[in-house]
């Protein structure tokens, strides 16, 4: 039987990623926010939920399972 070396296969990284890039795009969302102190809608509203659902998305990159043939 062949162990694998890596903890994840190369779907797992894939969908990290894009994990990752969601989380930046919110980060910057909120960073786009031309109300003082990020105060409007973007950096109150829009920017933390698509954070939020960028690390939902790393949890369920980190769980996903591909399947053995």
């Amino acid at each position: 039987m062949k162990k694998n070396a890596f903890p994840f296969s190369r779907k797992n990284y894939q969908l990290m990623l894009i994990g990752l890039g969601i989380i930046i795009l919110g980060f910057t969302i909120i960073g786009l926010d031309r109300e003082p102190h990020g105060f409007g809608f973007m950096g109150l509203t829009l920017g933390p939920i698509l954070t939020m659902l960028g690390f939902l998305f790393q949890f369920f990159a980190i769980f996903y399972r591909t399947e053995k043939k």
